[in-house]
């Protein structure tokens, strides 16, 4: 890179509690959709990136740190995965690691935003991959809470929740209703997923959202790890089930067929990741 092409480099930064975590690049787009506010931003480390509101969605070179820990301890182990709900997940992420499984049959992938799906297609494909023309996968342009609301009981063997932090159109993502909901039409020995903030930068909220779940599940355990773009860089994901703890035993035969396809995600890494809760977290948790 020659001094001029430096020179027009600027920085995109998300801004929390008097720290910012950025990335220095150039801004490929910015508009305002009906729902949020969204910046196309390309880092020479990380690749192109999505930033909603202010707060970094996903980025093409770490992509797979946040995708693989929602998605791999749900449906490793949930006793069956032929029918998929996701909630959000417009950036087709989370949508093409549920695919790789050939137990599953459908998808229902209901985002609010068409436009994250459209830009994302555009200028994020590797994240989405092949799974945007996978016949398996049906989109629906819908609200979320609407969608859960509405649907028949025992509907989903897994629901994954891939939402941003619960501010704007994401906001009624945690809320006791909606998880209400999300339990009623979860079929038996289904698995349940979120992803829940940082236990660093956003204590209050990651401690909540377990509580929330533990309350309305009969099971619920966050796992630990690190997506670099993140506030603090150490972010956490929640499980949730009804009959036992569905989501702790890897079935072998799934571990076999998506492991050589993951960069993260192994049934090792995610003992260890249940294993890897901070102190403070555990004797928050502890109270309930």
């Amino acid at each position: 890179m020659n001094n001029k092409q430096k020179a027009k480099l600027e920085w995109c930064d998300e801004y929390h509690n008097g720290v910012r975590y950025g990335l220095e690049g150039k801004l490929i787009l910015e508009e305002s959709s009906s729902f949020q506010k969204i910046k196309i931003f390309e880092s020479s480390r990380y690749g192109k990136a999505l930033f909603l509101d202010d707060c970094w969605m996903t980025a093409e070179k770490s992509e797979k740190c946040y995708h693989e820990c929602l998605i791999h301890p749900a449906l490793c182990c949930s006793k069956q995965i032929k029918s998929i709900l996701i909630i959000g997940g417009g950036d087709g992420g989370s949508a093409r690691e549920c695919l790789k499984y050939k137990e599953v049959i459908s998808i229902d992938l209901v985002e609010i935003d068409q436009r994250v799906i459209e830009l994302s297609k555009k200028y994020l494909p590797t994240i989405g991959g092949n799974a945007w023309s996978d016949s398996r996968l049906n989109l629906k342009i819908k609200n979320g809470i609407d969608w859960v609301k509405n649907k028949k009981d025992n509907s989903y063997n897994v629901i994954i929740i891939d939402g941003a932090d619960p501010i704007g159109p994401s906001k009624e993502l945690f809320s006791n209703s909606f998880l209400q909901d999300c339990k009623r039409i979860l079929k038996p020995g289904g698995v349940l997923a979120t992803q829940s903030e940082s236990p660093e930068s956003f204590q209050k909220l990651h401690i909540n959202i377990v509580k929330v779940l533990r309350e309305i599940f009969n099971y619920a355990d966050p796992i630990y790890g690190s997506v670099p773009i993140y506030p603090s860089g150490l972010w956490s994901w929640t499980f949730a089930s009804m009959e036992k703890i569905e989501y702790m035993n890897p079935q072998k035969n799934r571990v076999k067929e998506i492991s050589k396809s993951c960069q993260i995600w192994s049934e090792r890494w995610q003992q260890g990741a249940f294993n890897t809760i901070p102190a403070f977290i555990e004797r928050e948790l502890e109270k309930i």
